[in-house]
């Protein structure tokens, strides 16, 4: 996969990119790094009560994921030819949109705009596309207490954004893979056929593909 430098896989909340991230990078023996979420203290107190704590979550994560990808594509690493990333800055535009009434949403966007064309854009993005049902079980199975109560209305609008917001892109190549049938983290045989979607060169804008 050296044609494709710089990749970045995103996904739904409970879609495993995080999982995929890690297993491709031993894979192919890249440099990998991660969204760093935990410690956001906004987080807990934004699915507790979202509409208090929406605008200072989302400017927090705008903050954290600008520095840490200026950071981490800014610096050369001579064992690694590729990078990947379990997200795109385009992450925040898609939560601000959805979590935000329109007059922050407007501030946000005046932001997000400034930075964004700051960043390099991905060789490869893929997007792991779960069903709801799936997500859910996944979300359930991890086990972080503050998400237990994620409704499914909340991932639909997710999904929903994410898509919309794929379908625009031809800047640069995006696999849209749907997962919702296989089980690419205790399957060998399917985190194969990821690889091998993988293994090829694909042209800007939107490729499905249906494991």
């Amino acid at each position: 996969m050296e044609q494709y430098p710089y990749i970045v896989v995103e996904g739904n909340i409970g879609s495993g990119k995080t999982t995929l991230v890690k297993k491709l990078s031993a894979h192919i023996n890249a440099k990998a790094f991660y969204e760093e979420f935990s410690e956001n203290p906004f987080l807990p107190k934004f699915y507790a009560e979202p509409e208090k704590h929406a605008f200072p979550l989302e400017l927090s994560f705008l903050a954290e994921r600008y520095h840490q990808l200026k950071k981490e594509l800014n610096s050369k690493d001579l064992f690694h030819d590729t990078i990947i990333s379990d997200y795109y800055l385009s992450k925040s535009l898609i939560f601000a949109e959805i979590n935000l009434p329109e007059d922050e949403f407007s501030l946000f966007n005046n932001l997000f705009s400034i930075i964004h064309q700051k960043l390099p854009k991905p060789s490869l993005y893929i997007y792991l596309y779960s069903d709801v049902e799936r997500l859910q079980l996944n979300i359930k199975n991890r086990g972080r207490e503050y998400e237990m109560n994620i409704l499914d209305t909340y991932l639909e609008k997710i999904q929903t954004s994410y898509l919309a917001f794929i379908k625009q892109q031809n800047e640069f190549p995006v696999l849209l893979i749907n997962t919702s049938k296989v089980d690419f983290v205790n399957s060998k045989e399917d985190f194969e056929l990821i690889i091998t979607c993988l293994d090829k060169k694909y042209c800007k804008g939107v490729h499905r593909i249906d494991l």
